[in-house]
C-alpha cells in the first residue's frame, strides 16, 4: 500500500479532517492534501509527526505490513471471581475494537446476575510485541466501585488469552483471579480450566 493511500485510510479511521490530522502533525493542511494525493513524500521529521499523530509507525505509515495481530471483534471473556469466599467462573461477551495497539473493550453482557456481583464493565488494552497485553478496566454501573488491571498472554495464533485481573473487591480488599478471553464462551470457559490445572499441577 502507497503512504497516500495509508494516510488516506488511517485517518478516516480515526474520524479525522484533514485540518485535523495537520494541527496535530504540526503541518499546513495543503501539505497534508499533497501526501494524500500522492503529489509529495514528507521529509522523515514530518512523515514521524504524521505516523505519531495517526497511533501507528513510520513503517506502517511507509506502507510496511506490520504482520500484528488484529484482535478487533466479538469474543467471551471467562474470570475466575470470588464471592463470600467462593470462587465463581463466570463468563460474559466482549466487543474488542483495536486500533493499532490500543483495544479498547466494551462488554454486551453482565454474565451473572446483578445480586450475584455481575456488573458491565469498560477498559483498555496495549498490545506489546504481539504477545503481551496489559490494561485496566472499570465498572460502567453506577453502583459498582470496581477498578483494576489486567495482564495477559497471547496465544501465537491470537485466538485466545490468558493470565490474570487484579482488582478492588465491594469490601475494599485487594483481590486477583485468572481471566482468558475467547471466541467462543466454551473456549474461554476451559482457558480458565487450564490456569486453574496450572495451578494444581505446580
Amino acid at each position: 500500500m502507497e503512504m497516500a493511500d495509508v494516510l488516506r485510510q488511517r485517518r478516516a479511521e480515526l474520524g479525522m479532517s484533514q485540518t485535523d490530522l495537520a494541527a496535530a502533525a504540526g503541518v499546513d493542511k495543503r501539505q497534508i492534501r499533497r501526501y494524500e494525493a500522492g503529489e509529495q513524500q514528507p521529509v522523515l521529521s514530518v512523515a514521524v509527526a504524521i505516523a505519531n499523530a495517526l497511533k501507528i509507525s513510520v513503517g506502517e505509515l511507509a506502507g510496511i505490513p506490520s504482520h500484528k495481530v488484529n484482535l478487533s471483534g466479538d469474543w467471551w471473556a471467562s474470570w475466575q471471581t470470588f464471592k463470600d469466599s467462593e470462587e465463581v467462573i463466570t463468563a460474559q461477551e466482549v466487543q474488542l475494537r483495536q486500533q493499532g495497539d490500543l483495544i479498547n473493550l466494551q462488554t454486551a453482557t453482565r454474565g451473572i446476575e446483578v445480586e450475584d456481583g455481575g456488573y458491565h464493565w469498560r477498559g483498555e488494552l496495549r498490545v506489546w510485541d504481539n504477545e503481551i497485553l496489559m490494561g485496566w478496566y472499570v465498572a460502567d454501573d453506577g453502583s459498582v466501585r470496581s477498578k483494576g488491571t489486567f495482564y495477559f498472554v497471547l496465544h501465537p495464533h491470537g485466538q485466545r488469552l490468558e493470565g490474570r485481573w487484579v482488582g478492588l473487591s465491594h469490601d475494599g480488599k485487594i483481590v486477583t483471579g485468572y481471566g482468558g478471553m475467547a471466541r467462543t464462551e466454551e473456549e474461554a470457559r476451559d482457558t480458565i480450566a487450564s490456569l486453574r490445572g496450572q495451578e494444581t499441577s505446580a
